[in-house]
């Protein structure tokens, strides 16, 4: 049996568990590519200099407020059109066919087509805004207090469609005996959907909201192209920043130290749901 694991152990082992262990190690140095014999140890100085650095800090609440505001919107959006989509018609399968399309698309193309779309100058949607002064004169991409909110925008349009295909999974795979049990004793719809739909969708609401949340907290390719982090750091995320100090500034140490605090990031949110969802089937099955 020993033997028969071994391939996929040793797989998981190269893949998984020596990069993150490397990048555990090299984030507890000051080691810089371009100055490789200037490499010491300083313990956990990158990870202070992390929540002491303002462009950092900056990151951190960027990429919370951007993965809980798209998560939320794509939830809710999401379970709306899976009910909307919950009878099995010809017309509901061709409507789903269509609506995944976004999810379809890489997010590097996604952020260069929205790119294009709202530029001011040149943009089919931006530069009839600009003219019609709606919205800053730069653009909405090029205006701090207008990207965020665009990136988020970008984010629910592209990856609603999978939110609302993982609930329909669910709400398809809902005992039929017992929805037609509580339509027979006379439930109202509210009644039927929160005390019998919602109780037995949790399993599939968790699913779909780790599974986004530790996607978009790992946001970087629609960011990367369409604003870059900026302006002014106003769409910075934690992903951007670490490739930016490792591949641009090269500072190995300090990217690494980056990509661990967004592993644990995630892995709190990741628990936090877990008790949430958990809360919620004892209150609601009461075990």
């Amino acid at each position: 049996m020993f033997f028969m694991a071994a391939p996929a152990v040793l797989y998981v082992l190269a893949v998984g568990v020596w990069p993150l262990a490397q990048g555990a190690w090299y984030s507890l140095f000051n080691y810089n590519l371009l100055k490789p014999k200037r490499t010491k140890f300083v313990g956990l100085d990158n990870y202070v200099e992390i929540f002491s650095d303002r462009s950092a800090r900056q990151a951190i609440i960027n990429t919370f407020q951007f993965t809980l505001t798209s998560v939320t919107i794509q939830l809710i959006l999401g379970f709306c059109l899976a009910l909307l989509l919950w009878r099995d018609s010809r017309f509901n399968r061709i409507a789903l066919a269509f609506l995944l399309i976004p999810a379809t698309i890489t997010p590097l193309v996604v952020g260069l087509i929205f790119k294009a779309l709202l530029g001011a100058d040149f943009g089919l949607v931006g530069y009839f805004l600009a003219g019609a002064g709606i919205g800053p004169r730069s653009g909405l991409l090029s205006d701090a207090s207008t990207s965020l909110g665009v990136l988020i925008f970008i984010d629910i349009w592209e990856w609603t469609p999978l939110m609302a295909l993982i609930l329909l999974a669910g709400l398809k795979a809902l005992p039929s005996d017992v929805l037609e049990a509580s339509r027979t004793d006379g439930a109202t719809a509210w009644q039927r959907f929160s005390m019998v739909i919602m109780p037995l969708m949790l399993p599939s609401i968790f699913l779909a909201l780790v599974l986004r949340t530790m996607d978009a907290f790992r946001v970087f390719d629609s960011v990367f192209v369409t604003t870059g982090g900026g302006p002014n750091d106003a769409t910075n995320t934690l992903m951007v920043l670490a490739v930016k100090e490792g591949l641009q500034f090269f500072n190995i140490g300090y990217a690494s130290a980056i990509g661990n605090i967004t592993i644990l990031f995630i892995a709190i949110m990741a628990a936090v749901l877990l008790l949430v969802v958990r809360g919620a089937d004892v209150r609601i099955n009461g075990k």
